[in-house]
């Protein structure tokens, strides 16, 4: 693998327009999101001079640090990707533009209060254990859609869709967890029509996870490469 991270970009976002083309039925609207936790902001600012707008953080540290040195690259736009802690909302809340692992309403709603005043409504996804890993965070399949009304009720959010992370696959393939998701994401869509994400597929599987409806796509190690030691919150 080329260690320049434009290449790397370059390399991931030709081998997407290639797979739209042959597959009609990947979405048009499936895009990619660089993660880019633990990664220094030498290296965001080198994938943003590439054309990277779309950023992953797990840590919330992490992403106050990082949104605050970057806020004048005002088409930046951050995904909370990792575990939420209650007392971390505010700060999710404040830098985030997305957030990818709703599974808890109490979490939802902190959210929605403390959205700062005059900022648009924070895109949320409803993160689901479709594995139904007894170590993994998100709710189980059966309790989606009942949960979603209620996220969807709140003020200051926008229910954007869903998001997965399956299990560890035999040859990384995971068709059947992703059609799962593709199913329950139409069903979803039945009764909140703007509800359309589904964020599932990382670096090992994102080429399958596209044939089955993902909209965006989480590449870490494809673009920056191995990861850091994480750091404690």
């Amino acid at each position: 693998m080329d260690n320049n991270i434009a290449e790397r970009l370059n390399s991931a976002y030709r081998q997407l327009a290639e797979i739209k083309q042959k597959n009609p039925s990947v979405r048009a609207d499936a895009q990619l999101i660089a993660v880019s936790k633990t990664k220094p902001i030498s290296l965001i600012t080198e994938a943003y001079l590439a054309g990277q707008r779309q950023f992953g953080e797990n840590y919330v540290q992490e992403l106050v640090d990082k949104a605050s040195e970057l806020a004048e690259l005002t088409d930046l736009e951050w995904h909370f990707i990792g575990p939420i802690q209650s007392n971390k909302t505010r700060d999710i809340a404040k830098f985030a533009g997305w957030v990818h692992s709703i599974d808890r309403l109490k979490i939802a709603e902190r959210l929605s209060a403390q959205r700062p005043a005059g900022m648009s409504a924070l895109k949320v996804l409803i993160q689901v254990n479709i594995s139904d890993e007894a170590s993994k965070a998100g709710i189980a399949a059966a309790e989606v859609l009942p949960f979603a009304a209620k996220v969807a009720a709140l003020p200051n959010l926008e229910l954007a869709g869903l998001m997965a992370i399956p299990a560890p696959a035999v040859d990384n393939d995971n068709s059947q967890a992703f059609a799962a998701m593709q199913a329950l994401s139409v069903q979803l869509q039945q009764l909140f029509p703007q509800a359309r994400a589904l964020s599932m597929g990382m670096s090992d599987d994102w080429q399958q996870a596209l044939t089955f409806g993902a909209t965006m796509i989480r590449l870490g190690t494809a673009i920056f490469g191995a990861r850091e030691p994480q750091p404690h919150e």
